[in-house]
């Protein structure tokens, strides 16, 4: 295949993006939406392909995986070796040797290659001059989040995973907002938000898998 045909192939692509609440069943929905869409699907993964990508360790980016530069600079310093395209974000610094930098070029070269749902990671505003996005943001009570997080075994009391879907939720709204200039979990930052707790797992699925549809021409 030439690479005219690469390029139109990239044009028809699609990506939906996936914003969460901590413990909205996010990964659950993103799975059924990639499933029944016939995409891949990528959260966690995309940590693997930035640290193969890098030559750096995949625990150095798990451990900064959504997380300020502020929290990167006291972790750890390491060179990428990205050069050239130097990469500006929002108001933060030079991204050159960066973890985000890494997973930007990752989440680019995936939605060139193929249409996909990519989970959290600014992947909307990553991808806004590369491939048409469908923005979702996921989000859910409370208390069904308490429950959730509870029964998949992140907390042994309510009052522990209250703290930390607290916890996880600003640290997700620091990186977003920083990188971004955008709100985190302000409606006119997606597309489309989806509550979950008016809907339950099942049908928030299937309401994004329409949406998506109607978006990309296969549904009137």
């Amino acid at each position: 295949m030439n690479s005219n045909n690469n390029n139109r192939d990239a044009e028809c692509n699609y990506v939906v993006t996936i914003g969460r609440e901590f413990g909205c069943g996010a990964r659950e929905i993103g799975k059924k939406v990639a499933e029944r869409l016939g995409i891949p699907y990528y959260d966690k993964e995309l940590l693997t392909e930035a640290a193969k990508s890098s030559g750096v360790r995949s625990d150095v980016f798990e451990q900064a995986d959504e997380r300020t530069p502020n929290f990167l600079t006291n972790l750890f310093a390491f060179n990428i070796g990205y050069s050239g395209n130097a990469l500006y974000v929002g108001n933060g610094p030079q991204a050159q040797n960066s973890v985000y930098a890494a997973q930007s070029e990752v989440i680019k070269d995936l939605a060139r290659k193929s249409s996909c749902v990519i989970v959290g990671r600014t992947a909307d505003y990553i991808l806004r001059d590369v491939a048409n996005v469908i923005s979702i943001f996921i989000h859910d009570s409370l208390d069904n989040r308490v429950e959730r997080m509870i029964a998949r075994g992140d907390c042994d009391s309510r009052e522990e995973a209250v703290k930390m879907t607290q916890k996880k939720n600003q640290q997700r709204a620091d990186y977003y907002n920083f990188y971004t200039g955008k709100r985190w979990r302000d409606a006119s930052s997606y597309n489309l938000c989806v509550d979950v707790s008016q809907l339950g797992v099942e049908a928030a699925a299937e309401l994004i898998i329409h949406y998506v549809r109607v978006r990309i021409g296969l549904e009137r």
